[in-house]
């Protein structure tokens, strides 16, 4: 079994080129398996602890079916049983679990307490959200467009939106896969200039922020969006409606884009705000392929980075 070069998925920027293409490649092999009920347990007795202060459809029971898969199991474990970095340290949380399980999936608010986590324990950690990135979301993404296009390569990713995680990983997987990329978000909510200069450190980085959206999907192979105010972000709702209201992916946005071009969403979605009904159950939705794909891709991740 080949391992990655790294031994935390935090960011996207955590693994190479080669580990993508790796993580990728079990992909493909272990997906028709698993759908026909043949995947082998490779990780028989292995436990993995995932810890989570947001709540979850697709990563709790993407993650947790995806051990059991592979022939482990999980814990789900709360902020009422935790307290990370209140109740305990993160570096004990860290020091602890490491004695217990085989690896820790963690969904939660501050990328600092996943860094912390990362550093001080002594098994994988991966990072099932922060406020700051989602790099599994967007690599299950990615899979899906090289499923659709045979590869993402030369391939022109549009995301249409808040300037987010989401984003932001998008970026990330941008500077290491060689896809031009465009993030259209008002001008108040574009990404974290931090995160664009990493990602620029980090590899070869083709991004141009906009603001017009017919301007930013025109050509597109791919148009993206997510909610216009994440969890944590309610109070902000009304104010953000306002300001993305032009921001919308509806069929006539699509319609600037290639004309086989697909459209993705992370989910949840608010039908009828950032999406419409139009786009999410349309010809050219791959949003629930794309929900899928989180399960096959992040066991292909457990595969890889568990002992």
């Amino acid at each position: 079994m080949q391992r990655l070069s790294s031994k935390d998925l935090v960011t996207i920027l955590d693994l190479s080129r080669e580990d993508i293409e790796t993580i990728f490649e079990t992909t493909r092999r272990q997906k028709p398996l698993a759908r026909e009920h043949r995947l082998e347990h490779s990780h028989p007795n292995r436990t993995l602890a995932c810890i989570f202060h947001k709540p979850s459809l697709r990563t709790r029971i993407s993650f947790e079916i995806a051990i059991s898969q592979l022939g482990g199991k999980s814990l789900y474990i709360t902020e009422k049983e935790i307290g990370l970095g209140s109740r305990e340290s993160v570096e004990d949380v860290a020091r602890v679990l490491s004695r217990y399980v085989d690896g820790i999936q963690i969904r939660t608010f501050d990328h600092a307490h996943v860094e912390a986590l990362a550093r001080e324990a002594s098994v994988p950690v991966i990072n099932g959200l922060t406020d700051l990135t989602h790099p599994c979301q967007i690599l299950a993404d990615v899979f899906t467009v090289m499923e659709e296009f045979g590869g993402i390569e030369g391939r022109k990713v549009v995301y249409v939106g808040d300037g987010n995680n989401i984003a932001h990983s998008w970026i990330n997987a941008a500077a290491l896969l060689d896809f031009p990329l465009v993030i259209c978000t008002p001008r108040d909510y574009a990404p974290d200039g931090g995160v664009i200069a990493k990602a620029k450190a980090a590899g070869s980085l083709d991004l141009q922020i906009l603001h017009d959206p017919v301007e930013a999907v025109a050509g597109a192979d791919v148009v993206y969006t997510d909610v216009w105010a994440s969890m944590g972000q309610e109070a902000e709702a009304e104010h953000r409606a306002k300001a993305f209201a032009d921001y919308q992916v509806n069929e006539a946005l699509l319609g600037h884009a290639k004309s086989g071009a697909i459209a993705l969403h992370c989910l949840p979605a608010h039908r009828g705000l950032e999406i419409t009904d139009g786009v999410m159950d349309g010809p050219q939705s791959r949003v629930y392929d794309e929900a899928e794909n989180r399960l096959h891709v992040q066991r292909s991740i457990l595969y890889h980075l568990l002992p």
